[in-house]
């Protein structure tokens, strides 16, 4: 009982914990868009290098529609336990790397924030750390949120939740085929998490001047956070969506027996060649949009959290006008 008030009286502590507040409310606010986007990713149905034209794609809207129709407002939420059980601890990492990492990066000591540069390169080398469990969470949430689109994917038999998705994935896999995807996972999180805490930190500063100073005057309030949460948010996708379309279709492989990729390289020329270079920007809509409402929750969630965590529940919480 005596570990917690220790663990929270230090800085790393309650990055910890704010961080994985965060993330819980960052699922929780746009899995059912995200299962959009992974839907929106996918090639359609016998898509075959000999047509002509490639096979006109549904749009977000009727997506939507088709879904809750076939299978009700449920789908939206399928595989949503795969992410949520572990990005408590991944989010939680996340923030405590980052914040070790933009402090290490700068050669001046004291109170002043670290620079947009050390930002920047923090954000790289969290988003390539981050993989190693990002990447095989990943991969089971995409195959549950496929799973109702591909029958032979339950004949599998990984049919299920997400501990009976793993296992199958495992047994019949291994464990390369559990990090599925994580070279263009790494390549896609490197660059966007640099360009995420940079704009974060930009955004905050230029909406709410001289909070990133931290005096009791200077702090932001809610609207500020969810807005440079959400623009954050936004420009990390835009800059590295063409990667997240390989990925989606590099992991949902076994849940579409008829496409095979062999490797990112292979899996963009492909995709390209069969469907046209718009396929790497399909779902960037509906991308965007979930990008500003899960990092607009997420930032204020852990920001908020990490207030109320360093000085108990009597802090109190500014809230700005628009």
């Amino acid at each position: 009982m005596e570990f917690w008030p220790e663990f929270l009286a230090s800085s790393g502590g309650r990055e910890f914990v704010a961080g994985g507040v965060g993330g819980m409310a960052g699922v929780l606010a746009g899995h059912p868009l995200d299962t959009l986007r992974i839907r929106l990713q996918q090639p359609p149905p016998h898509v075959s290098s000999l047509m002509r034209r490639p096979p006109a794609s549904a749009s977000a809207a009727a997506m939507l529609r088709g879904i809750l129709r076939a299978e009700g407002p449920a789908a939206l939420y399928r595989g949503m336990s795969a992410p949520l059980a572990s990005v408590a601890v991944q989010n939680a990492l996340v923030f405590q790397v980052y914040a070790i990492l933009s402090r290490s990066l700068e050669s001046s000591s004291g109170t002043d924030p670290p620079s947009y540069t050390s930002v920047a390169l923090a954000g790289v080398g969290t988003g390539a750390l981050q993989t190693l469990i990002l990447s095989p969470v990943e991969l089971v949430k995409i195959r549950l949120q496929l799973e109702a689109r591909e029958h032979t994917f339950r004949r599998a038999g990984q049919g299920g939740g997400p501990m009976a998705t793993a296992r199958a994935i495992l047994k019949q896999e291994g464990l390369r085929g559990a990090y599925r995807g994580l070279t263009v996972t790494a390549l896609r999180d490197a660059p966007a998490h640099g360009v995420y805490f940079w704009t974060y930190e930009y955004a905050r500063e230029r909406l709410h001047p001289g909070c990133r100073g931290g005096g009791e005057d200077e702090i932001e309030g809610l609207a500020t956070m969810l807005v440079a949460g959400g623009l954050a948010g936004v420009a990390s996708w835009v800059c590295c969506y063409p990667l997240d379309v390989v990925k989606s279709r590099l992991q949902a492989q076994t849940a579409f027996q008829a496409v095979r990729y062999r490797g990112v390289v292979d899996c963009f020329r492909r995709s390209v060649r069969e469907e046209g270079f718009p396929v790497l920007w399909r779902g960037l809509g509906t991308a965007v949009a979930r990008a500003f409402v899960v990092n607009g929750a997420i930032f204020s969630a852990y920001e908020l959290a990490l207030r109320f965590l360093a000085s108990g529940n009597d802090q109190r919480m500014v809230m700005e006008e628009n």
